[in-house]
């Protein structure tokens, strides 16, 4: 590690101002907060400050302006594209809103909640059922991930097909601006057209605007009714259609879509330990959908037996299990839930986070499937994902005897292929997952230079110093 190059009279304002408990500057208690969790970047700090309050995030924000110190926020560091891992210079501080994780308010007559950053996201889940309301934003790592950093990445999941993205879902922000100010824009309101948006703003910046403390977060009925199902489809086309007639006859009731493919299902069922395949065959491709409503009936049931039943008599589905109780449903989404970890334990992967416009998506499969076999004989496509909203997390294994260094030294080549294929389609090479160090120097090659220039244009204005989280995104 690099000789720490952070002034000395910085870090003991910044103890002074977070006192005992909101600091860590051991190096053996800072290395779980300088490592991305693929393993793929490393960094250095001098120290980890965690702020109790807005007031003190303020203050240790201005004392690093003041000093030209870049800052690194950072929330649960569940991210995968190194955005919340400082470099190794040590020239930077980490900041971590852990600590300011209060629920300021929640209002179920008008359908919101006020968080602050550090908020777990499971924790907000949780808050809102105790009130009988739905915060739909769902994802593997909602154990464990933070509210600022699900706003700061624009988070999708599993239900951004009916409730859209965490930028759908946010109301209202506080922010603390890269010269320590707070913006104070907790707007409880669905309609405010007096100029320009500025939440947004922050929103999917990953932090490289300024330090997202609280947020006003839309919430919806609790569903009394639910209803999950795991089908072997024909194939991708096949299930853009089964989507299409589900929708239909549910009247848009459809949560989530999730695209499975049989080497994912496979890799899950080798590696994790009390799976197994809900159906009697194997198949090469799989749907898992939940369907619910705020009001208990058959309707839907009727409505996902009429689809799946049509879709067997037009040979598009091959067989289709449907959950009878909440336990059988929760091991259904276990299966899909398991890729990811899945994924780790077989060996080397060189992973892709796209989309593309939904009605494309099995030309898109077809065709970058074949250019990849092209480039690397044998590689395994562990395709998987939210089918529901045209994203698709395209991974690649390594080929079974092939050195996993041999593969993973293919990576940029396999990218710059599979990339090419997303543009060629309208899509986007980062669907969910964000930029971060990964793709910052890749989405020029696949944004225009008005894009790039706008952004730019916006860093410069809003953090002219380039101090809040630099090096990332643009």
């Amino acid at each position: 590690m690099t000789a720490c190059s952070v002034p000395a009279t910085v870090i003991d304002r910044i103890r002074e101002i977070v006192g005992p408990g909101g600091y860590i500057d051991n190096s053996d208690d800072l290395a779980p907060y300088l490592e991305e969790r693929r393993g793929r970047y490393f960094g250095a700090v001098p120290i980890l400050v965690r702020p109790k309050t807005v007031n003190q995030v303020s203050n240790v924000v201005s004392v690093c302006a003041e000093a030209g110190t870049p800052i690194v926020p950072q929330g649960g560091n569940t991210g995968l594209m190194g955005g919340a891992v400082p470099h190794d210079t040590g020239s930077e501080i980490l900041l971590s809103l852990t600590r300011l994780n209060c629920i300021r308010d929640i209002d179920p007559i008008n359908n919101t909640i006020t968080v602050e950053g550090g908020c777990v996201l499971s924790d907000v889940q949780s808050a809102a059922a105790s009130v009988n309301r739905l915060f739909p934003l769902s994802l593997a790592a909602e154990g464990s991930c933070q509210i600022g950093g699900n706003l700061s990445t624009n988070a999708g999941g599993i239900n951004v097909l009916r409730y859209g993205s965490a930028r759908d879902l946010a109301l209202g922000l506080e922010v603390v601006l890269p010269n320590g100010q707070v913006w104070d824009g907790l707007r409880r309101l669905r309609k405010d057209n007096t100029g320009y948006d500025l939440k947004q703003l922050f929103i999917g910046a990953e932090g490289t605007l300024g330090i997202i403390t609280a947020a006003v977060l839309r919430l919806f009925p609790s569903p009394r009714e639910t209803q999950t199902a795991f089908i072997a489809v024909q194939g991708i086309q096949e299930a853009c259609d089964l989507l299409d007639q589900m929708q239909v006859r549910s009247n848009g009731m459809v949560d989530a879509f999730e695209l499975i493919s049989d080497t994912a299902l496979d890799l899950v069922l080798t590696h994790m330990p009390q799976t197994a395949n809900p159906l009697t065959n194997s198949h090469p491709w799989y749907v898992l959908t939940s369907l619910s409503a705020s009001s208990q009936g058959q309707a839907l049931k009727i409505a996902l037996e009429e689809t799946l039943s049509s879709a067997h008599e037009l040979g598009n589905i091959h067989d289709a299990v449907v959950a009878t109780s909440m336990e059988q449903g929760r091991a259904l989404w276990r299966l899909r839930e398991s890729i990811p970890e899945a994924e780790r334990r077989d060996g080397a992967s060189i992973k892709h986070d796209i989309s593309v416009p939904i009605s494309q998506i099995a030309d898109f499969m077809a065709q970058a499937e074949a250019s990849i076999q092209a480039e690397v004989a044998r590689v395994r496509l562990v395709a998987f994902g939210h089918l529901g909203d045209g994203n698709i997390h395209f991974n690649l294994a390594c080929p079974v005897g092939m050195d996993a260094n041999k593969f993973l030294a293919c990576g940029d080549d396999l990218n710059r292929v599979v990339n090419d294929i997303v543009s060629s389609f309208d899509g986007s090479i980062s669907a969910e997952h964000g930029v971060g160090r990964s793709k910052r120097g890749e989405i020029r090659r696949h944004k225009s230079e008005i894009e790039m220039d706008i952004m730019e244009r916006i860093k410069i204005a809003v953090d002219p110093n380039s101090l809040m989280n630099p090096g990332k995104v643009v």
